[in-house]
């Protein structure tokens, strides 16, 4: 249906309550762009039969009205949340053919709250890639490409599949986790909102771990008012989390004003980088000019200790890594293959059901976890994280927020890079500091590169002034103007 191409949640909402189409059709809508567009790759597994009978029970709900705050709205689920009856994999062969007992708590809230799910996308195996490059399914593909262009261009990660789908208009938003950018940075990629909240506000239950202490559930959308929706269905205590902080949920879209007035935005020098491309250098000074434009305050800052924020992260991460993936051993459940010893049945599925980046995260992992390199590496790092916590504090005594670019680049083609993780770790430099804090951080498209490419800013907030971000966000998606002008050359 024409009528549904292109609409947001807040659109869809208000069409479904005044009649003008009804869930059953807008579902239906969905699951043929999503059959037309298989080159993208986005998702791993459909749910299609059972949304159209959930939408056929909103549409019951809406005429009753009994309408949930979601009611009848499509969205997709990275397949790294357990979904009851739904397989979920993670993008690994390990998982493969794991389909959970049980529903993660953000999840059931978006079920309670009305929403359908169209299907589990794809994303990097156990969310560890920037890139998408490393799901056992395959590479999702960008939408997003240079006119005449022949290569494919990749999503960004993990969570790439959540960003095409959302990109390509095959559902009206998505679910994502961030680990150390796997939100913003294919966000910034795909040319959609991305927001991460702060460290406790999502509930971890349910979402297949990889590093406990960064991992953080988010929105992905077509625009900040869709991510105030999604983002207040998703979030709340969940006693089953300990890691989930029992805190008031305000009404994310009522603190969108479109107003920075009096507001001091913080510009850290540490995040000019060298490795940032031009366009997003000339793009992050047309962003200072709007913070003027707009009555906000420019505040050169420092942040010390974001130079150590990357090679700590690395430590970090692959150690929860490595100690949350020793239960795949092929005995419980998931990917078995046998051997002559238990020695060898643990090798043999690991060694099988695992992909190299895994690995690799998990060989890193366990080397900083063992005897004799525990003080100087792991422990060292968590000290590391103080201070860049400290950092982050100490300034937001000073500013309200903090501006920078989202990546240090735009997407690249698919191969250009996965034979060289150094590289390919480069793509979290500016994302990666705000997960070692533990703060919020959104992602919102703000212009594109020489090459027609989306290119995103970051706002960096105070913990839990999702708020504050979604304000400051709403008024740079307004002065920027973002033009999805793309040709769905992926239906050709």
């Amino acid at each position: 249906m024409s009528l549904i191409k292109g609409l947001t949640i807040s659109q869809a909402r208000k069409g479904l309550l005044e009649k003008k189409f009804s869930a059953k059709e807008l579902v239906e809508s969905f699951v043929i762009e999503i059959k037309n567009s298989k080159k993208l790759n986005s998702y791993i597994s459909f749910n299609f039969d059972s949304a159209i009978e959930k939408a056929k029970e909103s549409d019951e709900k809406i005429a009753k009205g009994n309408a949930r705050p979601l009611e009848g709205i499509p969205i997709a689920i990275k397949d790294l949340f357990c979904t009851k009856g739904i397989r979920t994999t993670a993008a690994s062969n390990m998982l493969n053919n794991f389909i959970p007992p049980y529903e993660s708590t953000v999840t059931q809230k978006l079920l309670n709250s009305g929403s359908i799910f169209l299907g589990k996308t794809n994303l990097d195996e156990f969310a560890m890639g920037s890139s998408n490059e490393t799901s056992f399914f395959g590479p999702s593909i960008n939408p997003w490409k240079p006119s005449n262009e022949k290569l494919d261009y990749v999503p960004g990660g993990s969570s790439g599949g959540s960003a095409v789908a959302v990109s390509a208009n095959l559902c009206l938003g998505a679910v994502g986790t961030d680990t150390g950018g796997s939100i913003r940075q294919p966000a910034s990629f795909c040319g959609i909102v991305g927001l991460k909240p702060t460290y406790g506000r999502c509930s971890r239950w349910g979402i297949v771990a990889f590093a406990s202490s960064l991992d953080q559930a988010g929105p992905m959308t077509r625009n900040v008012e869709d991510a105030a929706l999604l983002l207040y269905n998703m979030v709340g205590y969940d006693p089953k989390d300990s890691t989930s902080v029992n805190k008031e949920v305000p009404n994310f879209k009522d603190s969108i004003r479109r107003n920075i007035k009096n507001l001091k935005f913080g510009i850290p020098r540490e995040y000019n980088l060298d490795e940032s491309s031009p366009d997003v250098k000339n793009l992050w000074e047309k962003g200072i000019n709007w913070i003027k434009q707009g009555g906000g305050e420019i505040v050169d800052i420092s942040l010390p200790h974001t130079k150590y924020a990357l090679p700590s992260y690395y430590i970090i991460a692959p150690a929860e890594a490595s100690s949350n993936l020793s239960r795949y051993d092929g005995v419980r459940y998931g990917h078995r293959v046998e051997g002559g010893s238990l020695e060898e049945l643990y090798q043999n599925t690991r060694g099988d059901g695992f992909g190299n980046e895994v690995k690799r995260r998990i060989l890193i992992g366990t080397y900083v976890l063992s005897a004799g390199y525990y003080d100087a590496y792991y422990i060292k790092a968590q000290k590391i994280r103080s201070l860049i916590y400290n950092d982050f504090e100490n300034v937001f005594k000073d500013v309200d927020v903090i501006f920078t670019p989202t990546t240090p680049n735009s997407a690249f083609p698919i191969n250009a890079k996965i034979d060289d993780p150094i590289s390919m770790y480069m793509n979290d430099l500016l994302t990666v500091p705000a997960n070692m804090a533990g703060l919020p951080a959104i992602s919102i498209p703000s212009g594109k590169d020489n090459k027609g490419l989306p290119l995103g800013f970051q706002f960096i907030g105070k913990p839990f002034d999702e708020s504050g971000l979604l304000n400051i966000a709403s008024y740079f998606e307004e002065v920027c103007e973002f033009e999805d002008d793309k040709e769905e050359w992926w239906k050709q």
